[in-house]
């Protein structure tokens, strides 16, 4: 389904091209010029297979779909379509009317097209129809390209470089979803979220949508929120125990609660709590005292309190004339505020961030979320903002619209190795099945398959976001807690393969790569893996490559990777111990043997050092 491909067209583009003499500085960006409609009549046509050749103008996720009249639309009429190398089979369903009598249908799966070469596309199908239509998917529209440049300078400042390589180095952090919504722990009158009547995410942190709470009720929940003065400090030194580098918590999520004194809003932890102070700069504080890095979590999409409806209303008039669905997730349209859109962003929004700014001057980022129906102008917006208050700050993609300064590859999700990013990126995580605290969520990740993840996502050159939910007094889970400081326990013995390191030539070795595709993905399948003394995991620092072992069987090992055209090899470690192993390198790859691992260890590395550096 597409929603918000054309937040940029609230301005009508065939308005807009009346002022011909104005054109390059009032225009509206017309998003439908990424939009590729083949028609029927243009097609190659075998029996009932039609084939198009096409090019898109821009890599990114595209969606397909199919264009009828009413009178000649057979519902679940069955389609065959091929684009590329990816094919797939599914049937046509009724979607929406455009043009009083034409019928859109959208297929489901998404398809990404990595180049702008040319590009075949068939289908086949006994159907009627008028055209095909290639879109750009609603998670990823496509801006104009207007801000680009200067975003560009921005984005490559000395600055910004020198705070992304702060960030690449830190490797692991800790998440922090907490608010109001943690009192309630995924339980609303009795009934669980999951078993929530409206449709949307079930993760505690959504209550307020998944049951359609109206603002003054929710509101009250504010009246008993008061934690532990112990808060900050307790989680400053999980997260030490741990080994995280930085942390990240929720100063205001969905919900439009603020942990913080806002001077935007009375809808905050010192205005409508019992608590009467401010918890985000306690963290902050305590964060500066351990040498750990601090950044807050921001929606600036959402605000189901204050944003009134997201702007559904408006994208939703335009959607409606280009036959395009708007999906309502994550819009408050059961009780919206009266304001516009607008205004809450002039007067809620940019002021917040401008507060959070003025207030934490050593801030290392900001991770906006809920774009939704921002546009590309109020995205560069926040982005700018950021930059021209503290250009040290570092800014995540949800910012909207590419303009972000690194990568998430989507919650609870790891990239394949073989995937090509253009930034570099993070994955954030969680170590049940919810980001809020849900009272009864006992599915938690092992420390091993915890440490597979983080293993796995380090082998890729990339960071690990982990996310903690603590219930409404501050108090973070047992299990939880427990089976990170188990996964810490070796990170601190394993640093040096960790902390400053990248993605060797060769991510890993051994079985296929177990992918997290996501929180329900995990949820429904769980976790089942063996790790063998075959299976290698590989990242490198200079002159060194560490090879990660999750094993922890003793005696002879073939690193296969590491064969003698590989690099020239000075020293082999096992590390945490100081002894040198004896090794061959062969065309077979290095051979070793090692011992004196602990039957309870999560795994070990082995430290290869070569003579020349590696260049990535």
């Amino acid at each position: 389904m597409i929603y918000s491909l054309f937040t940029a067209l609230i301005v009508l583009y065939n308005c807009t091209t009346k002022e011909k003499a104005n054109t390059s500085q009032n225009e509206s960006f017309n998003q439908t010029d990424h939009w590729v409609v083949l028609d029927k009549t243009d097609a190659d046509q075998a029996g009932t297979t039609f084939s198009w050749d096409f090019n898109v103008k821009q890599p990114s996720d595209y969606v397909l779909q199919m264009v009828s009249t009413e009178a000649s639309f057979k519902n679940k009429e069955a389609v065959k379509i091929k684009i590329g190398e990816q094919a797939f089979e599914t049937s046509l369903l009724k979607k929406y009317s455009i043009n009083s009598n034409d019928i859109v249908s959208e297929f489901k799966h998404k398809i990404p097209l990595k180049n702008t070469d040319e590009l075949k596309i068939s289908i086949t199908t006994e159907a009627d129809f008028k055209s095909l239509r290639v879109i750009p998917h609603y998670k990823k529209p496509i801006g104009s390209g207007k801000y680009h440049q200067e975003w560009l300078t921005m984005h490559q400042s000395p600055e910004k470089q020198e705070a992304l390589k702060r960030f690449k180095e830190a490797k692991l952090g800790m998440f922090i979803h907490w608010g109001l919504y943690s009192q309630a722990g995924g339980l609303w009158k009795g009934t669980k979220i999951n078993n929530a009547p409206h449709p949307g995410p079930k993760v505690a942190e959504w209550l307020m949508h998944a049951f359609q709470i109206p603002r003054a009720e929710y509101i009250a929940l504010a009246k008993t929120f008061n934690p532990d003065k112990s808060f900050a400090q307790n989680v400053v030194k999980l997260a030490k125990d741990v080994g995280m580098k930085y942390i990240v918590i929720t100063s205001k999520h969905h919900d439009g609660f603020a942990l913080f004194d806002s001077k935007s809003s009375e809808f905050d932890m010192v205005d409508a709590t019992p608590y009467k102070a401010d918890i985000i700069k306690e963290l902050y504080n305590a964060c500066l005292e351990e040498g750990i890095d601090f950044g807050v979590y921001y929606s600036h999409g959402n605000d189901w309190m204050d944003g009134t409806d997201g702007n559904y209303k408006n994208i939703k008039k335009v959607n409606d004339s280009l036959g395009i669905y708007t999906h309502p997730t994550g819009k408050n349209l059961w009780d919206p505020s009266e304001n516009t859109h607008e205004s809450y962003l002039e007067n809620k929004a940019y002021p917040q961030i401008k507060e959070l700014l003025t207030m934490l001057p050593e801030l290392r980022l900001i991770w906006f979320d809920g774009t939704g129906f921002t546009t590309e102008a109020q995205a560069f917006q926040f982005y700018k903002l950021v930059y021209d208050s503290n250009p040290n700050v570092l800014v995540n993609r949800r910012v909207g619209y590419a303009f972000g300064d690194y990568l998430d590859a989507g919650d609870n999700k790891i990239p394949s190795a073989s995937e090509k990013l253009e930034k570099y990126w993070e994955t954030c995580g969680t170590t049940n099945n919810s980001w809020g605290y849900k009272s009864y969520d006992n599915d938690w990740k092992s420390p091993k398959e915890l440490l597979y993840y983080f293993v796995d996502i380090l082998s890729k050159g990339g960071n690990y976001l982990l996310n903690i939910g603590p219930d409404g007094k501050g108090h973070v889970p047992e299990t939880s807690a427990e089976n990170l400081r188990k996964m810490g326990k070796w990170i601190h013995k394993n640093a040096d393969a960790v902390y400053g390191t990248s993605r060797w030539k060769t991510p890993n070795e051994g079985q296929e790569e177990t992918l997290l595709d996501g929180t329900g993905h995990r949820a429904a399948k769980g976790f089942k893996r063996d790790f063998t003394s075959k299976d290698f995991w590989f990242t490198t620092k200079e002159n060194k490559v560490y090879a990660i072992s999750l094993a922890n069987t003793e005696g002879d090992i073939l690193i296969k990777s590491l064969k003698k055209d590989e690099g020239e090899i000075e020293e082999v470690k096992l590390l945490g111990s100081d002894k040198a192993l004896s090794w061959d390198q062969n065309e077979n790859g290095l051979q070793t043997t090692v011992t004196g691992i602990s039957k309870d260890a999560l795994g070990y590395v082995i430290e290869v050092t070569l003579k020349h550096n590696y260049e990535n």
